[in-house]
């Protein structure tokens, strides 16, 4: 049995969808602190018995300056590469709404951005299609779960 594009429930996978793209936004703007080790010697109180546990604090910090900084890039190179695939409309809103900064509205996007300006609805129905690719571009990379965006 052959099973057609799922029915999404519009305002949900309008959140999912823009908590996502408030995450690249973040990852874009915020700057990743590096974490650095300690190389003054501390007393901590020690309870007898093992722990099976060896801690090495310059290696821990090492991956993570290593690790999160490629996670965060990857992330956002993923973003990018779905906000690729949409139409050339489509992307532009989506970029200049939600990947540059936090202060643009809609309505700047719809009558101000886009050339030709357009209306609100046809703004909205626009909108609705992309956050429908994207979401489904998500589902297909694991990062959304169509099962809770879908219409009950």
């Amino acid at each position: 049995m052959v099973k057609g594009l799922p029915e999404l429930n519009r305002r949900k996978t309008q959140t999912a969808v823009e908590a996502l793209l408030e995450k690249y936004r973040i990852y874009k703007t915020i700057t990743f602190e590096a974490r650095e080790v300690s190389i003054t010697a501390s007393y901590t109180e020690r309870f007898h018995g093992p722990t099976n546990v060896t801690s090495d604090q310059t290696a821990q910090a090492a991956v993570h300056n290593v690790d999160v900084p490629a996670a965060r890039r990857a992330y956002c190179e993923l973003i990018e590469l779905i906000v690729e695939r949409l139409s050339e409309r489509e992307q532009l809103m989506i970029r200049e709404r939600y990947m540059k900064q936090d202060d643009v509205f809609d309505y700047k996007v719809y009558n101000y951005i886009l050339n030709p300006p357009m209306s609100k609805d046809t703004y909205t129905k626009l909108r609705t299609k992309a956050f429908y690719k994207m979401a489904l571009a998500f589902a297909d990379l694991g990062l959304l779960k169509l099962e809770d965006l879908q219409k009950v």
